[in-house]
């Protein structure tokens, strides 16, 4: 079975008092205590940001690691990555992300542990980072489209509600098919794939929703609602 679970912001890194959605990525692994390995490479593999990880991941039922591939663990990156059960991506610059994942071959290693039931999670550029396409603030000043994975079709937006730039530049690019119809996140949504297919969408905010975003003669914004996972 073959997981992606997209979150379009929230987690640890954005609301570190609310571990529900980080929580519901812990269980979907196939062992009671999984190892959970973060990549923080969007960020440059920034220390605080691995700080933050282990902080919040070693209060939780699990065995959380890292890669860094500015300081790498071993040569052998195929079985580190591997030998974990999750593989969570952080936020920060999805372009910077892609080329470094292509350089060291992170990308077909992720491909592979997705292929063999590993469940592959991220917020931010970490959701992006495995659709076609879609919107990202990778290039400085505005936002942009991106060719990215591939692993799952179309394109996507994460910070749908959180950055105000988003849903319209969003809207822009889907209306004159710069970028492919698709699935757009407010904060604190995961959208969690199973196979290819959209099997739920969950939430740590009461209000936040997806959203599918596609032409049918205009512009069609399709509200998808969020279960949330609070009280």
């Amino acid at each position: 079975m073959k997981q992606i679970i997209a979150l379009g912001g929230g987690g640890f890194s954005m609301e570190p008092e609310n571990p529900i959605l980080d929580q519901y990525v812990l269980r979907q692994a196939s062992t009671t205590t999984p190892s959970i390995c973060f990549l923080p490479t969007a960020s440059g593999d920034a220390e605080g940001y691995i700080s933050r990880f282990y902080k919040f991941f070693n209060q939780q039922e699990c065995r959380p690691t890292h890669l860094s591939l500015f300081n790498p663990p071993t040569r052998d990156l195929d079985s580190f990555i591997m030998e974990n059960d999750i593989i969570y991506v952080g936020g920060g610059n999805t372009k910077n992300l892609l080329a470094l994942w292509r350089d060291w071959g992170i990308d077909k290693i992720l491909k592979k542990a997705w292929k063999e039931g590993k469940v592959l999670a991220g917020i931010s550029a970490g959701s992006l980072c495995w659709f076609e396409e879609g919107v990202t603030d990778s290039f400085g000043d505005g936002l942009d489209s991106l060719k990215c994975l591939g692993f799952l079709k179309g394109s996507h937006c994460p910070h749908y509600d959180g950055e105000k730039e988003r849903r319209p530049n969003y809207h822009k690019m889907v209306g004159s098919r710069e970028i492919s119809s698709g699935i757009a996140a407010d904060d604190g949504v995961g959208i969690h794939y199973i196979n290819d297919e959209i099997s739920n969408i969950v939430t740590s905010r009461k209000n936040a929703k997806a959203y599918r975003v596609f032409m049918e003669g205009r512009l069609v914004e399709e509200i998808m609602p969020a279960k949330y996972l609070g009280p």
